[in-house]
């Protein structure tokens, strides 16, 4: 008997990239046998025996004959149960129970359970758009249906509980819609600027921080606020454009952090606990996936408690803060992940937490808190446009109702200063103040003739690095945006000083 050969496409995942894979299933004459080649891992080697199970549930047999799974590129590294059902529809072609050529036409990805129900897989956004650029359908999980039509309008997109109704489907015996698109997610509770009492300060710095795009690091005593005031942070920044909400919600798809398929359209916040490893963090660990810093891409990244972190850790943070993108090279892959975050951080001044206040202090100050903040690198640091010391809330100020701004108003003014910038920027693909660099940045925020001698003295007096010197030009840009102005004057390199730490 001739040999019977079947295709289906799926993909491998490098990164937020979905690399197509050829799964190609041969039944042959020969010795009977099951084999599984082309670089799998643990968990696709496994599927041989998920797809038997999923296929008895159907009442078939596999045949007595030499079966060979083949999964293209040999060389690329396959990882992840999402092979289950691929393998399962080109074998079913290979069998003659699905036309092979039907089968073709589409893209696959899903896990088998051993009595045939499809169940839910990560990254099927990514791997919808892969399909929709070979101009091919999607066949997903029936829980990734409302993720995967986000891919395009006209796409075709089977979503299936089970192996039978899709097997139905190509019969004509049972019809398959398409999923229905979820709410975009843009309904999440965010506290109000206007809880904040006192700290006036502290909003003013993290208005002009959310206007540029600022990194922002608080220093004060336990219950100054630090913490409410970065929680704050995303209710005054500007909702997603359609091209970023569809690359953080991609970034989600991967990390499985999807819920029930919808669109992310706020902006993300992550806060991590201080044990957080390396690999939770920046990305990466034995099966590749986003790490923290990626989670928050185009929102904001928290760290509280910032020296208790491992110094390991922090220091990973200093090149993916200039570059907006995280590489995470192991022996067996290198990794690309986008990384645009705003980080926000905050620390007390001391192990104990109030060195400032000579009632409280243990016997060793100040020298704790020196040990304390070194445990910060000075790279480290410089990476903060704005670094600012908050002190301890008053109890008269606790009392008082609530007076200040709403996170309403201070957005506003956010969203029109980012407008400013969005405009001066149009075609140099820079986006905002906080990363405007070379001729660009020195076009658009040289001081005046006064604000350059206070900058020139404020940066010899507090011995700041290159480095630090534009950062305080970038936030006196994004001051004199606040004020409307199409110049940096002095005042606005008077504020920018004072944001910044000697």
């Amino acid at each position: 008997m001739a040999s019977q050969l079947a295709k289906i496409r799926t993909v491998a995942f490098q990164g937020v990239e979905a690399v197509p894979v050829d799964v190609q299933v041969l039944i042959s004459p020969g010795v009977v046998a099951l084999s599984l080649v082309g670089l799998p891992d643990k968990a696709v080697a496994e599927s041989r025996e998920r797809v038997r199970g999923a296929l008895q549930g159907l009442g078939l047999a596999l045949p007595a004959k030499r079966i060979t799974i083949n999964l293209a590129p040999a060389d690329l590294q396959k990882e992840g149960s999402h092979y289950d059902l691929p393998i399962a529809l080109a074998m079913l072609g290979a069998m003659g129970v699905l036309p092979a050529s039907d089968v073709a036409e589409y893209f696959a990805l899903g896990e088998l359970s051993l009595d045939g129900a499809i169940t839910q897989v990560s990254g099927v956004l990514p791997a919808a758009i892969a399909a929709n650029t070979h101009h091919a359908g999607l066949i997903c999980p029936a829980a990734n249906g409302a993720e995967a039509v986000w891919a395009g309008d006209d796409m075709r997109v089977l979503a299936p509980a089970t192996l039978l109704s899709l097997v139905n489907h190509f019969k004509g015996s049972q019809v398959l819609s398409r999923p229905v698109v979820a709410a975009a997610n843009d309904h999440r509770a965010v506290p109000d600027l206007r809880d904040v009492k006192g700290q006036e300060t502290a909003k003013r710095a993290l208005e002009v921080a959310a206007a540029g795009g600022h990194h922002m690091l608080m220093i004060g005593p336990p219950g100054a606020g630090k913490s409410m005031l970065a929680s704050r942070l995303p209710g005054i920044l500007p909702p997603l454009t359609a091209a970023e909400a569809l690359e953080v919600t991609m970034i989600h798809s991967l990390a499985g952090q999807l819920p029930e398929g919808q669109l992310v359209r706020a902006r993300p916040y992550r806060d991590p606990h201080h044990s957080a490893s390396l690999p939770a963090l920046v990305g990466g660990g034995l099966r590749a996936k986003p790490g923290e810093i990626s989670l928050a891409h185009q929102g904001v990244l928290f760290l509280d408690e910032l020296p208790e972190f491992q110094r390991s850790t922090l220091e990973a943070l200093r090149q993916p803060l200039e570059t907006g993108k995280i590489m995470v090279a192991r022996a067996n892959y290198h990794i690309t992940y986008p990384a645009r975050v705003q980080l926000v951080a905050a620390m007390n001044p001391c192990r104990c937490g109030y060195l400032a206040d000579p009632t409280r202090t243990c016997g060793r100050a100040p020298q704790c808190g020196t040990d304390y903040q070194a445990r910060i690198s000075g790279p480290l640091l410089d990476r903060f446009d704005i670094q600012l010391d908050v002190t301890a809330v008053q109890v008269h100020q606790l009392a008082e109702p609530a007076s200040g701004e709403t996170s309403a108003v201070v957005a506003a003014r956010v969203a029109r200063a980012r407008m400013v910038q969005q405009q001066r920027y149009a075609g140099t693909g820079v986006a905002l103040n906080a990363v405007a660099d070379g001729e660009v940045l020195e076009q658009c925020a040289r001081p005046d003739d006064a604000g350059q001698q206070l900058l020139n003295a404020g940066v010899e007096k507090m011995k700041l690095s290159a480095r630090g010197y534009h950062r305080i030009m970038r936030v006196a840009r994004t001051l004199a945006d606040l004020d409307g102005s199409d110049g940096v004057r002095r005042l606005h390199i008077a504020e920018a000083l004072g944001f910044r730490r000697g």
